[in-house]
């Protein structure tokens, strides 16, 4: 009976040997709830655990301390990094820590936005309409590159007159939605590809000083190390780009609709896109 005993406890060890063997150490991507991160970022989850059998851990965060994050490495990256322009300064405080794979997705944008019922069309005509608009060019969170890039905008074209409204993406959203319902003036902080150019007509205003930049890609940035220790997951954030800014526009389109969950919409995708999935697993 002892003999029996021993063999027992002898292929238990060796099964939970086995088990910490072919373990994988848990994922951790961060990201900032805009509509276009928490899109890209539930979809490497979801590639990450369905089709590649990691635990993934996402973290909601502002901008600074995602940047932050990753530059320490208490998580191995994100996918939400808008360059060059708008997360420029947060890559240059860790520009030595973090390794930049690339862009995921191409003919980013950011700028101020307006319903195209709005009859002027640039950043200079705002001065002199400023009542039209309440004096108020509608923000988001208070940590995001754009917010620093609208204040140095409102005092390249001297909008003493206007008021940088801080709040988040969907106070943001909100506040156009309920203009366009009722025809009146805004002025928001926008970017493409967002789900709200889908849904209204819209239109960046021009921006002669530049103040705003141009066109941007968004870009996966991960910790240094990642591709010694993770080398699967390192290939697969490499690989991991939208085929064009609509698909990624179409996801963020599917998150809007009631009652959906970003994450299940990430298991769509990966269902009825299994060739683009493909790419992205390398095969």
């Amino acid at each position: 009976m002892k003999r029996v005993l021993s063999l027992c406890l002898a292929l238990a060890l060796v099964v939970a040997s086995s088990v910490v063997a072919f373990a994988k150490d848990p994922v951790r991507i961060a990201y900032v709830e805009w509509d276009c991160a928490t899109t890209s970022t539930n979809m490497v989850k979801a590639v990450l655990e369905q089709e590649m059998g990691y635990e993934v851990e996402i973290l909601p965060v502002a901008a600074a301390a995602m940047w932050q994050a990753v530059g320490s490495g208490d998580v191995d990256g994100m996918v939400t990094a808008w360059l060059p322009v708008t997360h420029g300064d947060y890559l240059k405080k860790v520009g030595d820590k973090v390794e930049d794979l690339g862009p995921l997705s191409t003919g980013a944008k950011v700028g101020w936005v307006v319903p195209k019922y709005v009859t002027i069309n640039s950043i200079e005509e705002l001065k002199a309409n400023a009542d039209k608009f309440e004096g108020k060019i509608i923000g988001i969170d208070p940590g995001a590159g754009l917010m620093r890039m609208s204040e140095d905008t409102m005092k390249a074209y001297s909008l003493d007159n206007f008021e940088l409204v801080e709040g988040s993406g969907a106070t943001m959203t909100a506040a156009l939605a309920d203009a366009v319902k009722n025809n009146k003036w805004v002025v928001v902080t926008g970017w493409s590809p967002h789900w709200m150019f889908g849904r209204w007509q819209l239109k960046y205003l021009e921006d002669p000083k530049g103040t705003l930049g141009g066109s941007e890609t968004i870009n996966a940035v991960v910790r240094k190390g990642l591709k010694k220790d993770m080398p699967e997951v390192y290939a697969f954030l490499d690989r991991f780009a939208w085929d064009t800014p609509d698909q990624l526009q179409m996801v963020m389109a599917w998150n809007q609709e009631s009652g959906a969950d970003p994450y299940e919409n990430a298991k769509r995708f990966i269902k009825e896109n299994p060739e683009v999935v493909k790419k992205w697993l390398g095969k």
